[in-house]
């Protein structure tokens, strides 16, 4: 009886701990399909100090191909409101009179890849968290804004530093697109098979540095000449708005921001994304021949 027994729990072994094993490795999940809600904060020329007091709306969709339990890429679409303004400059004198201010929409694309910590099977009890980093690259539009007397005015078609004026032919104006790269981390958790939450932050580098539209030197204001009705042009008057917090401070080439530093922005959203499929398929082994 007891050798019976000895050989019965080796039998169960055998067949018994190499299927978990096996059924484990064949949990696949496909792919997800995600949303993510949050805010955006943008660092740059009016924020040199990355103060994260004017954070505004973003939020995301995307596309997970899982590879692994470790490993999987995505495409996401990204709507951020990024913005900031010298008001909030107030440690800084001179940025404070400089009075300048901008908002605009920014939405990207990008291809990222993810890398799980451990082991993430949705709904596997023990396998069902892990924290992540990601990386990535993008592109992007934008268009920046001002508002004056209550009125909203792109910033770009101004040439806010010279942009297309004849005394400065090599400043040109810059592109509404850009390229990013996206770096960060998350955490996500299943419910289920179906189901998961996540938290992530992803800071984007960017190739350009007029996102806030200001990045080298005041133009002066011959650069700007006056409207047909011989009064001040709308890109004078934002070109250099010092003079709404006293004495106007744009002299021509006098620094207006920070060329040698590209504008950034970072992204915290809480998703929720749906498991396109999710499944087992253990491979069934077959019993030792030598077991009578």
């Amino acid at each position: 009886m007891k050798t019976f027994f000895v050989a019965a729990v080796a039998v169960f072994g055998v067949y018994a701990f190499p299927f978990k094993a096996a059924a484990q490795d064949a949990i696949v999940q496909e792919g997800e399909f995600g949303i993510g809600l949050g805010a955006a904060h943008y660092f740059g020329d009016l924020n040199t100090r990355a103060h994260l007091n004017r954070p505004k709306i973003a939020g995301t969709i995307f596309f997970r191909k899982n590879f692994s339990n470790y490993i999987s890429a995505r495409i996401a679409a990204t709507y951020a409101r990024v913005g900031y303004s010298d008001v909030y400059n107030s440690d800084n004198e001179y940025m404070y009179r400089r009075n300048l201010s901008f908002n605009s929409n920014v939405w990207e694309l990008a291809l990222l890849g993810d890398f799980n910590f451990f082991r993430f099977m949705p709904g596997e009890p023990g396998f069902n968290f892990t924290p992540y980093i990601t990386l990535g690259i993008g592109a992007f539009s934008y268009d920046p804004f001002a508002y004056l007397n209550g009125e909203k005015v792109y910033l770009r078609p101004l040439g806010t530093e010279g942009q297309g004026s004849s005394l400065y032919p090599d400043r040109k104006q810059y592109s509404s697109m850009g390229i990013s790269i996206p770096f960060g981390a998350g955490l996500k958790y299943s419910f289920n098979e179906r189901i998961n939450i996540g938290f992530e932050v992803l800071h984007r580098f960017t190739n350009t540095d007029y996102l806030d539209d200001v990045s080298t030197t005041y133009a002066g204001p011959e650069a700007f000449p006056p409207d047909v009705n011989g009064n001040p042009s709308v890109a004078f008057l934002l070109q250099d708005r010092s003079y709404e917090t006293g004495e106007a401070i744009g002299i021509k080439g006098r620094q207006r921001g920070n060329s040698s530093q590209k504008d950034a922005y970072v992204l915290f959203h809480v998703g929720v994304s749906f498991n396109l499929s999710s499944y087992r398929c253990p491979k069934v082994q077959n019993a030792p021949s030598n077991i009578q």
